[in-house]
């Protein structure tokens, strides 16, 4: 019976790791892909900003 104690809980992790997999690929797309699309958009705008232009460094 030791056996069984011992795969119980890698089976468990594999059963919710595929549910979870499973989950993420189908909320993938639908209707709200475009405002999440949007938003990420948004987000990756505000982190990058406006960057000063290089100066010239004479030698």
């Amino acid at each position: 019976m030791e056996y069984v104690s011992a795969l119980v809980p890698p089976v468990v992790m594999a059963v919710f790791f595929i549910g979870l997999i499973r989950v993420i690929v189908k909320t993938q797309g639908g209707a709200n892909k475009a405002k999440e699309d949007a938003a990420v958009d948004a987000a990756l705008a505000q982190v990058k900003g406006p960057r000063p232009a290089p100066r010239d460094v004479e030698g």
